[in-house]
């Protein structure tokens, strides 16, 4: 019976934690729906924040419908592909947190957009990278990753461009995920919030 309830964090999640999440949700949105408001109160993110931007993002790649709301399963999907999903899943996610206008591709100004973002939300206006190499500027970063991924040299990164250019070069993984692990961000803010 323990088995069932509670998986482990390589597995499905299990009956217990689910019930779990869904007590919490509905103790925080009676309405059955989370709004962005909400979700950036959740982060912690004001409206002139760093990190409003890229939580922006994230919330239109939880919200699978298009709604402007994440309701309790959009949330526990997410919350399944962020805590659990393997590297596919995982950058299926980025791509689509990349890819603002939904358009199936990405190109220079998306990119550019979210790395400049990240590098707000990451404070990563660093003198060096932690190897020591020289910290690139959000518009070197973003030439160097087309240089290395456009594979076709349309200006667009498709998918398939997107996950084979981070499974190759792991300079590009390092920096498509920017540090930004999700993963980890949610764990500590389940730690301060009675949502997650």
């Amino acid at each position: 019976m323990g088995q069932a309830e509670s998986a482990g964090s390589e597995g499905e999640i299990g009956v217990a934690e689910l019930q779990n999440w869904y007590k919490k949700f509905v103790t925080e949105c009676p309405s059955g729906t989370l709004f962005f408001h909400e979700f950036k109160r959740f982060f912690g993110v004001l409206d002139n924040d760093e990190a409003a931007e890229y939580i922006e993002n994230m919330f239109r790649a939880f919200d699978k419908n298009g709604d402007n709301t994440i309701d309790f399963l959009e949330y526990v999907a997410a919350l399944n592909l962020v805590l659990r999903g393997n590297l596919e899943h995982k950058l299926k996610w980025t791509f689509k947190v990349y890819d603002k206008d939904g358009n199936g591709c990405i190109d220079k100004a998306e990119l550019l957009e979210i790395v400049e973002s990240i590098y707000r939300l990451k404070k990563a206006c660093r003198k060096e990278m932690e190897d020591g190499s020289p910290l690139l500027s959000p518009e070197e970063v973003v030439d160097r990753i087309f240089q290395l991924v456009d594979e076709n040299g349309d200006g667009h990164l498709s998918l398939d461009e997107f996950i084979d250019g981070a499974r190759k070069d792991k300079w590009v993984m390092k920096m498509l995920q920017m540090d930004v692990n999700p993963g980890s961000w949610i764990h500590e803010q389940r730690r301060k919030s009675a949502l997650f």
